[in-house]
């Protein structure tokens, strides 16, 4: 395990770190990658994995808000003042999560002194398409 002055804040550098640090087996197994980090802002690929799956085929809605609230919290986590956990999550599905891995998207709106707030958007990653939408609240 690495220290926390070593994993914090997040960045391009030690975003796998961080990752492996900071979540439970399952969430690692719904198989992110890809991360792409900025201050205030993380994205990563969540692919097709049947074990997300309906008998449909759609990755179903408890794995897409996993996976935001996994990429909003490394987001939170790009500013030295370290969240304290997610307060609040509001998720809107467009359309169903067939057939395409999905870019998930957390940008910071505004890191506050008891607050940071975050939108997340859910697409696919070859038309761009949304899939989903959110707004989150970390407590500081």
């Amino acid at each position: 395990m690495a220290a926390n002055e070593d994993i914090f804040p997040v960045t391009q550098g030690n975003v796998l770190a961080a990752y492996d640090h900071m979540y439970a087996p399952w969430v690692k197994a719904m198989g992110l990658h890809d991360f792409q980090v900025t201050p205030g802002r993380v994205s990563a690929i969540l692919p097709q994995n049947a074990d997300l799956q309906f008998t449909s085929g759609a990755i179903c809605g408890q794995a897409i808000m996993a996976a935001v609230d996994t990429l909003a919290a490394l987001a939170a986590c790009t500013n030295p003042n370290l969240t304290r956990g997610t307060v609040y999550q509001h998720t809107h599905f467009v359309r169903p999560a067939t057939g395409d891995d999905l870019r998930v998207e957390a940008n910071v709106l505004r890191f506050g002194k008891t607050s940071t707030f975050i939108e997340a958007r859910v697409t696919y990653l070859g038309s761009g398409q949304l899939v989903a939408h959110a707004t989150l609240e970390f407590a500081v």
